[in-house]
């Protein structure tokens, strides 16, 4: 048979790099390279509890559902999310596979092949991927540690009139910034008044760290919504509850999140409904809030924990920004090192990373900055990691 992909086959096309990560999947390798939240965290007893009051209920748990999602659990969304500044109703929301599928399907209903898109540099590599796939042209907007910088996103808005901004405002992936509220409101109207969508993806929001008392408000929250939003907001429980559930959800206008229920149809049906009738009942019986701010504490120890494993190394022409929230520490390294020649090295002692180099939309990126996990080792899995990245390191820096 000769088998005749379609062109869009080659945005898929795999790397050096992911076939390098195939091998941490060993149980010899200590990975600080997934955005893995710790297992040992999960809460495991609750969800049992609850999937067993969902068989409970009878045989139509088990039935098909609607595309939207299960509607209990979109209302318990909206009164969570009530308390976070933003007011909607289920019709102003969508259920979908993690907040990665919402990333898919606004891209399917809303790019067409060429249209701009404006991300921040760096942004999340997996969304790169389904931009790419869609035929979007990528142009980065330069960053710094508050956030897009206004300058550069207005000269960009002006030279390409992009279809949509893509940003990871609060705690993101992979640098770990949380932006000031000058740049999200400076964003936001810039956006509202060129007429450009944003796509704000907020999986990291609740892992928060430091002052309680500091607020990070959404984009979504400080726009009017959600009619007429020029926001469309996702999150997911991936990161707080357990990735395995694969249930996030996205809110924007009526309208949008209509046609993406439309594309959502022609691609899935619906998500898992045991799924999310598994996290309405956690919700509803379950001390979410309270498991949230235990995981939340004990996030903050482990990234306490590297950075001083980190400031012990004193690799010389090293550099990272101590995260405020979120799964990653983001380190710059000397221009003369490429990270994914690094990895190789690292993978052969024992230990992984994610080199920077996936992280930007350009062909021409660096090739000196990696993102390392914090979440997912133990104490003594990250000591011994750091001590394999240390000799690793080692064979590239100059001392």
């Amino acid at each position: 048979m000769n088998y005749q992909f379609s062109a869009r086959l080659s945005t898929f096309s795999s790397s050096a790099v992911r076939e390098i990560l195939k091998l941490t999947q060993r149980k010899s390798i200590i990975s600080f390279a997934g955005g893995l939240p710790a297992e040992e965290h999960f809460p495991v007893a609750a969800i049992g509890d609850a999937f067993q009051r969902v068989l409970a209920a009878g045989n139509k748990a088990l039935q098909y559902g609607l595309t939207e999602g299960y509607l209990p659990l979109r209302e318990s969304i909206c009164t969570w999310m009530g308390n976070k500044g933003v007011t909607v109703t289920p019709e102003d929301m969508l259920l979908t596979t993690g907040s990665q599928q919402a990333i898919d399907l606004l891209t399917r209903i809303y790019i067409d092949s060429g249209d701009v898109i404006l991300v921040e540099k760096p942004t999340y590599l997996s969304a790169l991927q389904v931009f790419r796939s869609y035929g979007a042209t990528l142009v980065s907007v330069d960053t710094d540690k508050d956030g897009m910088d206004l300058d550069d996103l207005a000269a960009k808005l002006k030279q390409y009139r992009p279809k949509m901004v893509y940003v990871i405002p609060t705690f993101s992936n992979p640098t770990g910034k949380a932006w000031s509220l000058e740049r999200r409101l400076g964003v936001l109207k810039q956006c509202r008044e060129s007429d450009t969508l944003i796509l704000e993806d907020d999986p990291y929001g609740e892992l928060k760290f430091g002052d309680a008392s500091v607020n990070y408000p959404s984009l979504f929250s400080l726009d009017q919504h959600p009619t007429g939003s020029c926001v469309v907001y996702t999150s997911t429980f991936s990161k707080t509850v357990a990735p395995a559930l694969r249930t996030g959800w996205v809110m924007a206008d009526p309208e949008i999140i209509r046609h993406m229920a439309r594309a959502k149809q022609a691609a899935d049906l619906h998500s898992s409904s045991l799924d999310q009738q598994t996290l309405y009942q956690l919700m509803e019986h379950f001390d979410l809030d309270g498991h949230i701010e235990f995981v939340r504490k004990e996030y903050e120890i482990r990234m306490r924990q590297m950075a001083d494993l980190l400031q012990e190394q004193q690799w010389p022409g090293v550099t990272w920004n101590e995260p405020k929230g979120g799964m990653f520490f983001w380190l710059e390294l000397p221009e003369s090192v490429d990270t994914a020649e690094l990895l190789k090295t690292a993978v052969d002692l024992g230990v992984a990373f994610v080199p920077g180099i996936s992280f930007f939309a350009e062909e021409n990126a660096k090739k000196n900055t990696m993102r390392l996990n914090f979440t997912h080792n133990d104490f003594e899995g990250t000591v011994n990691g750091m001590k394999l990245l240390n000799k690793a390191m080692e064979s590239v820096l100059v001392k």
